[in-house]
């Protein structure tokens, strides 16, 4: 087939699902109601006749929490938190008890498509499908080289694809989280402490005494254990300062509500510096003992005074003042909150070293009210054979970011337009992309140019569950299995509770939907690479892996799917080049940027524009579940946070619906205002994850307004090229 030349996105209800001839074929791979009839499900139990429980852990969110679901008559009727796992502690939060209604949406991705025009798809078996891909992968290997395919991923489920990539000689790959949630914190806290606080955060939230939040939405961002541990703070007794422009549901919480100007919170953090070694309520012990720099940090804040802050932040002096001698009081039982989500203002780095500091003049790393230390079951590795060849990236990361820890994915992006990434050939490195389980045009900023990117591929596959708007873009979709349906690899973090948990399929695969492992070892098959798949069904993997450490599916089932181990606490040590806590970052120096964390003024919104704040809501994660019937119920629309001020000027009033136009002339779907006093009046909140734009989506279609296609400007961090994008500035449509 020739190569396709895309003109648009193309809406796949026109194409594949209303377009007559186009899926003239589609019944003879599909039934509506009809299970597959595969064989590679590698089910526990043969739960067609019967009511069982099984025991996973899932995958709504990256916080793996453990469930038990109740399987009757071959059919998932309910998902409740495991009391043996030590993340959910027999707890869920609504989007993990609503996943069953992303397992039985009727709108899922059922057959393999193909493109067949610009405009047009068609459903094909899963040979047909395979063979395509293989056969152009294998070409574009040929031709330009194995590094020229690029992996886009998300989750676990990604696991396979990552295998197959190196076993094709191709490390250019990468994570939409890394540049946009954890990647600059992560560096942050690792030129610190020598490396960050857990994917899963290791924080006392209900031990310590005061806690401060730098626009941490808890209870908005429902993290199950984490909210567990912070509402069980609120019930010791622990104090909460929170800063946030917004008065979020954590600030409703809190002793203190620092409504700060977006953009200033590293003046704020100096400033706390300065209160905590000026006025000796630092945790002088653990410094002396563990850290270096400490004489230079204190020359560098000297004129850094909450009076100098205040201007900047909007903030009073005395707040300041006051909220960093509550946290340095509480010793050792304080805690700044590292947070998530960290791409705001392009000095996202800076920002998280200067929390990670104050972490360590409270003394909080390795404290049980602080940043706890925690420990892990490590799991053995199946003996795959290695890889005949190295992997190469199609680019050099490490010349642009010698610091960072991966490759953001807006690079990727760039090095697939000739001539737009600094340094690449004119003809750009990058000629395919395989999209694993991650919507980039809900994920990454500026979708115009994702849009435009994949205009010059030779061959764009994507693997999803959901009609995500990615799709419309694709030359191949392969309809993947949600993770009720599959076995992925263990989850091992660490933690207080050392644990293994099973991630098993409760069900089999619906319509022609296929699990990750199946897919890859598939394709490495057919590009002459099945070996580096020793294994018929992914299970296998695991009871291998499992008899390793003296244990096996069957015996980690009757456990409740999690294999425990006595906690032993590890010897605090910090992989710095120093070996110590690095106040001052000397890595940092000799790659030319400031050792400490300095503060930049950001650009204020013009006249009659204001700054577009963006954020979660309890029940829903991403856009992943905006077309979920269940969670719908509870959260069906996003909302436009007004001022009453600023809804005065506007003409505005609570309940109607506007649009919104950013100041590049992006608009947006209309979107309902809520009119509140609890947002500043320079700023505009709405949750993330609405305005649908792919019919298929029955539920979600058309239904609020997308905040990141407004998100056409951000700001990159030139230590590790997160981009910020809480630099957009939008106004009302009349």
């Amino acid at each position: 087939m020739a190569k396709i030349t895309r003109r648009k996105f193309i809406d796949l209800t026109k194409s594949a699902i209303l377009g007559g001839a186009a899926v003239a074929g589609a019944s003879a791979f599909i039934s509506e109601n009809a299970q597959s009839a595969t064989s590679d499900t590698g089910l526990t139990n043969d739960a067609s006749q019967g009511e069982f429980v099984i025991p996973s852990y899932c995958d709504v969110c990256f916080m793996g929490c453990g469930i038990n679901v109740t399987v009757k008559n071959g059919r998932a009727i309910k998902i409740e938190g495991n009391p043996e796992h030590p993340i959910s502690r027999g707890k869920l939060c609504p989007r993990g008890t609503g996943g069953l209604g992303q397992l039985y949406d009727p709108d899922r991705l059922k057959t393999p498509l193909i493109r067949t025009g610009t405009d047009q798809f068609k459903a094909v078996s899963w040979q047909e499908a395979l063979k395509y891909v293989a056969d152009k992968m294998q070409t574009i290997i040929d031709t330009h080289g194995p590094e020229s395919m690029a992996l886009l991923k998300h989750g676990k489920g990604a696991s396979p694809f990552v295998q197959l990539w190196h076993a094709i000689g191709s490390k250019t790959e990468g994570h939409p989280s890394y540049a946009q949630c954890r990647g600059a914190r992560d560096v942050g806290w690792g030129l610190t402490f020598g490396k960050g606080p857990g994917g899963t955060e290791r924080a006392g939230l209900d031990k310590a005494k005061v806690v401060a939040f730098i626009g941490a939405h808890l209870g908005e961002n429902m993290h199950n254990v984490t909210v567990q541990d912070y509402t069980d703070g609120l019930r010791n007794g622990s104090k909460h300062i929170v800063v946030d422009p917004r008065y979020s549901t954590a600030a409703s919480k809190a002793e203190h509500w620092l409504p700060i100007r977006p953009g200033t919170d590293i003046a704020l953090l100096l400033a706390w510096i300065h209160v905590l070694i000026y006025e000796d309520l630092y945790d002088r012990e653990f410094i002396e003992k563990n850290a270096t720099g400490f004489g230079a940090l204190k020359l560098h804040v000297k004129q850094m005074t909450p009076e100098w802050a205040a201007p900047y932040t909007g903030l009073k002096a005395d707040d300041i003042r006051r909220t960093a001698r509550e946290l340095g009081e509480a010793i050792p039982h304080a805690l700044l909150y590292p947070g998530r989500r960290f791409a705001w203002y392009g000095d996202d780095t800076q920002r998280a070293r200067a929390m990670a500091i104050i972490n360590a003049l409270l003394g909080a790393w390795g404290n049980e009210a602080g940043v706890f230390l925690g420990d892990k079951i490590k799991v053995p590795k199946f003996p795959y054979p290695k890889s005949h060849h190295k992997a190469k990236h199609a680019f050099e990361t490490k010349e642009k970011y010698p610091l960072g820890s991966s490759t953001p994915v807006q690079d990727i992006i760039d090095a697939t337009i000739p001539g737009k990434l600094k340094g690449a050939t004119q003809n750009a490195p990058i000629k395919g992309w395989m999209v694993y389980s991650t919507n980039l045009m809900r994920s990454v900023p500026n979708p115009d140019l994702i849009a435009e990117a994949v205009q010059h591929l030779d061959l764009m596959v994507v693997v999803e569950t959901m009609p995500a708007e990615i799709t419309g873009y694709a030359d191949v979709i392969f309809p993947d299995t949600t993770y009720l349906e599959r076995y992925d690899v263990m989850n091992s973090p660490e933690w207080r509770e050392p644990f293994v948990s099973l991630r098993q399929p409760v069900v089999k695969p619906l319509y022609q939907s296929k699990p990750s492992w199946w897919i890859a070892k598939q394709l490495a098959e057919r590009l002459g690479l099945g070996e580096h798949f020793n294994y018929g069904n992914f299970r296998e993997v695991i009871e291998y892996q499992l008899n390793q450490m003296g244990s096996s599916i069957k015996d980690i089932n009757e456990k409740g799917g999690v294999l425990k181990k006595d906690y032993v606490k590890p010897r605090m040590k910090f992989k710095t080049a120093s070996g110590k806590v690095e106040l001052y970052s000397k890595p940092l120096e000799k790659a030319g940027y400031d050792p400490m964390p300095r503060f930049i003024n950001h650009s204020e919104p013009p006249d009659n524009y204001y700054r577009l704040l963006y954020g979660r809501t309890p029940q829903h994660t991403f856009s992943r579940t905006s077309n979920n019937a269940m969670l719908l119920e509870l959260f069906p629309e996003n909302e436009i946070w007004v001022n009453p001020e600023i809804a005065k000027v506007q003409g505005v009033k609570n309940g109607d619906y506007v649009s919104l136009k950013n100041k590049n002339g992006v608009k947006s779907n209309r979107i309902k205002v809520r009119v509140t006093k609890r947002i500043r009046q320079d700023c505009l909140f709405m949750a993330h994850g609405f305005g649908r734009t792919d019919r298929r989506l029955t539920k979600s279609f058309g239904v609020g307004a997308d905040d990141n296609g407004l998100l056409t400007n951000y700001e990159i961090d030139p230590i590790m090229g997160s981009t910020g994008s809480q630099v957009n500035f939008v106004t009302f449509v009349k």
